[in-house]
């Protein structure tokens, strides 16, 4: 089985390989016209993205609910797993279906809007910009346009805090809850998440493609598998860990229902008050979490990608 599997990933990385080298041949050749944005467009990026979400989400949602616990309760790994185990087997995946929604579409727009960001930057080019500056600017731009999501994971944080759990019935119920608040209520949070997803973006290509250049590709398929997934984990396991203090407040503040709108500044200190250095309580999951995540998603992103033919 594993033999087969390789000769399919290797079969799929020639095409993928002739695949891109024909269609950056096709941007670059000759007139010096500017191309449409479509021409920049490979949904196959897209799917890859996809793809790579749905594996991960589906493995990783219970540790995920465990470290959103400790993060909206300042409490212990024990005491966050005794709550869940307290709660039964069925609120264990109650909350699956926004970030299993948010996160696949999520990752959909990340990698693909992130190729088709830079590809255009490069068939349009602005002068002065660089390589390096093309890829922070296409990083940005899809770490904007997955912030659209945030009603999403707004309905994420309210179903899985157990102050809900009888409020809210489904998720449905909540999005139909929240829609008497106004538009804006769907939104609350959303500045923590841009700041989070443009500078995370950032991080994360870059590193991933200097790790990628300072390495020659493996002789073997699961040699390739292996140093995309552990690529993938440490530099996941970085960033997640860098930018924990922005989640911690993102969750305070979409946890709450109605009310003032509440400033990042100043959900910070009412957190740091309360708990003090409790405020990293589940920073250790979480950078474990990050581990497997972004492995997943980086290896599972390259097989699908290659799977695909799609361009590099």
């Amino acid at each position: 089985m594993f033999s087969g599997l390789g000769r399919l990933v290797e079969c799929s990385g020639q095409t993928a390989k002739s695949s891109s080298s024909s269609s950056t041949a096709a941007v670059q050749r000759g007139d010096g016209s500017r191309r449409p944005l479509r021409d920049a467009v490979d949904w196959r990026q897209y799917a890859a993205g996809w793809g790579a979400a749905f594996v991960n989400i589906t493995v990783t949602f219970p540790l995920n609910k465990i470290m959103f616990r400790q993060m909206l309760h300042g409490v212990e790994m024990k005491r966050a797993v005794r709550m869940l185990r307290k709660e039964g087997i069925l609120h264990l995946y109650r909350g699956l279906p926004p970030p299993l929604f948010m996160k696949t579409l999520s990752g959909s727009i990340m990698w693909g809007m992130f190729h088709t960001s830079q590809r255009f930057l490069e068939t349009h080019p602005v002068y002065g910009l660089g390589p390096n500056s093309r890829e922070v600017i296409a990083a940005l731009a899809a770490g904007s346009c997955e912030a659209i999501l945030t009603p999403f994971e707004r309905v994420q944080v309210l179903m899985q805090d157990k102050r809900y759990h009888h409020k809210f019935r489904n998720t449905m119920g909540a999005f139909r809850s929240l829609w008497r608040f106004g538009i804006k209520e769907y939104y609350r949070g959303a500045v923590p998440i841009l700041l989070r997803n443009g500078p995370s973006n950032c991080l994360f290509f870059r590193l991933r493609r200097e790790t990628k250049d300072a390495f020659s590709p493996l002789a073997t398929w699961y040699g390739n598998l292996v140093f995309d997934f552990l690529n993938g984990a440490v530099i996941g396991a970085f960033i997640s860990t860098l930018f924990y203090p922005v989640n911690v407040v993102k969750t305070r503040i979409q946890a709450r229902v109605g009310g003032r709108f509440r400033g990042i500044v100043e959900t910070f200190v009412e957190i740091y008050r309360e708990r003090g250095v409790k405020m990293y309580y589940g920073v250790h999951l979480n950078y474990t979490r990050a581990l497997v995540s972004w492995g997943i998603i980086n290896a599972s992103y390259e097989v699908f990608k290659n799977l695909l033919g799609a361009d590099n």
